[in-house]
């Protein structure tokens, strides 16, 4: 169980999280919705923060390393993982066994023919499909998404979470989307001004509570 209780953040001055109580169970598709500094990043950088040795995190900005290859930035995903010395022979010489286990994960997101290419020379869809691929290559029950599919094709958008929500057991991901957190999350989190405005199952998130959620300040 991942489990905030009366949990508040500040930067600086601002309070961009204020008195939060969340429980989150294993196993569970949680959605975080809202409109822009409602503190959707914040909290899940919180939940992040407690089970970061087992988990992994997508980024909005991708945090990739543009001057490598796709096949080194998604192997740096398990970096933790082998000695310091394996892990600079396989960036002067990717191992066999390596590119065996990346390349089903990249042909999964319709990215093998990049496995070798620059990551600065790609698109912000296809960097940010290297950075999911990193967060799947880690291989563990959590998975974060900070917005995994802002720049992704909106045909592929649900191509892509379908992927995400089906490879890891726990998901915590914040979403611009409201349709799309309805079609993958069991469970959605409503934020505002740093609060919780409400925490429904999906299919009891209605009109007149998006409403209460996206009215203007």
């Amino acid at each position: 169980m991942l489990r905030l209780d009366k949990v508040s953040v500040s930067y600086k001055d601002t309070l961009a999280l204020k008195n939060i109580t969340i429980h989150i169970q294993e196993g569970q598709k949680v959605a975080l919705i809202g409109p822009s500094g409602a503190g959707k990043t914040t909290l899940l950088y919180t939940l992040y923060e407690l089970e970061k040795q087992h988990a992994s995190f997508v980024y909005q900005d991708y945090a990739l390393v543009p001057q490598l290859s796709v096949f080194h930035n998604v192997y740096m995903g398990r970096l933790d993982h082998y000695h310091t010395a394996y892990n600079l022979f396989n960036l002067l010489k990717p191992q066999k066994k390596e590119i065996e286990k990346v390349a089903p994960i990249l042909d999964s997101l319709g990215m093998l023919d990049t496995m070798f290419k620059r990551v600065g020379a790609l698109s912000g869809g296809q960097q940010q499909r290297a950075a999911i691929a990193r967060a799947m290559f880690r291989k563990v029950e959590t998975m974060f998404a900070d917005e995994p599919v802002s720049s992704i094709d909106p045909h592929q958008a649900g191509t892509v979470l379908r992927l995400i929500t089906h490879a890891t057991k726990t998901v915590i991901f914040s979403l611009h989307s409201v349709d799309l957190a309805l079609q993958f999350a069991e469970r959605i989190i409503g934020m505002r001004l740093g609060q919780i405005l409400f925490d429904l199952p999906s299919d009891q998130v209605n009109d007149h509570v998006l409403s209460q959620l996206y009215k203007p300040c």
